[in-house]
């Protein structure tokens, strides 16, 4: 690829998110804001009442303002033009990593979803384009009117989890069904209570995220983050459970 950071004149931002980090030098994870007014049509009462990523976004406004930036500069794009824009994107994280000798794993969506099914297209494109580069992204826009999982399944480098709770778990058995390799995310209060939509969908409860309940660290000695350290979801190894509350995370 002949590409060149001189040809996006507007960048998006990718961010830092210690958890999902590969090493501390490089930003491996892209963001939007978080809610059904911005890029989650998929969202449910219950995500939106946990999402850490929300409050973050209150929290701290520089990030929101970040993240805002990201969704307003692809929604003033056709699909060439946001392929062009998250193209240039990975390029640039994908330089960095040769430079510095880092892995190559991203995180798609930290905070945020595919708002639209252009959106989606444009990022299986450039999925595709990159394919010494692990992507992993969860999703709920997997809903009627709302479903991208036709576009992005079957990528060979793109791990598709469904972030499922009590409220879309219908919508992602007929999801699951057909599409074999995607895996269910599963969210609940407790790591107990997550298991049986587990079970339902696939046959297994499901492996709880060894970060919540403490099997590993958030960033290793050598400052590798959870979820690369792991594995599991970054290579779409197995279904996944995850607790909304500290006490239900054993």
């Amino acid at each position: 690829m002949t590409t060149t950071t001189d040809t996006l004149p507007t960048d998006l931002y990718r961010s830092s998110d210690r958890k999902v980090q590969a090493d501390a030098r490089v930003r491996n994870a892209f963001g939007l804001p978080a809610g059904k007014a911005y890029s989650c049509p998929g969202a449910t009462s219950i995500c939106d009442g946990v999402c850490y990523a929300g409050k973050i976004e209150k929290q701290y406004k520089a990030v929101f303002s970040r993240l805002n930036g990201n969704l307003e500069l692809l929604r003033s794009l056709d699909i060439e033009g946001m392929t062009n824009a998250l193209r240039i994107m990975v390029w640039q994280f994908a330089a960095e990593c040769d430079k510095k000798g880092v892995e190559k794993k991203f995180r798609i969506h930290w905070d945020g979803d595919f708002f639209s099914r252009g959106y989606a297209i444009a990022w299986a494109n450039v999925i595709r384009e990159f394919p010494e580069i692990t992507f992993w992204v969860y999703t709920r826009s997997f809903v009627p009117g709302a479903n991208v999982v036709p576009l992005i399944a079957g990528i060979p480098n793109l791990a598709v989890y469904l972030s499922v709770d009590s409220e879309n778990q219908e919508f992602a058995a007929d999801i699951l069904a057909e599409f074999p390799d995607v895996l269910p995310a599963v969210l609940s209060e407790t790591m107990d209570e997550a298991a049986p939509i587990n079970v339902e969908l696939t046959g297994k409860p499901g492996a709880k995220c060894p970060e919540l309940i403490k099997a590993i660290p958030l960033v290793n000695s050598d400052g590798v983050g959870a979820c690369v350290a792991c594995g599991l979801c970054p290579m779409g190894k197995a279904p996944i459970r995850f607790a909304s509350k500290k006490a239900g995370r054993k």
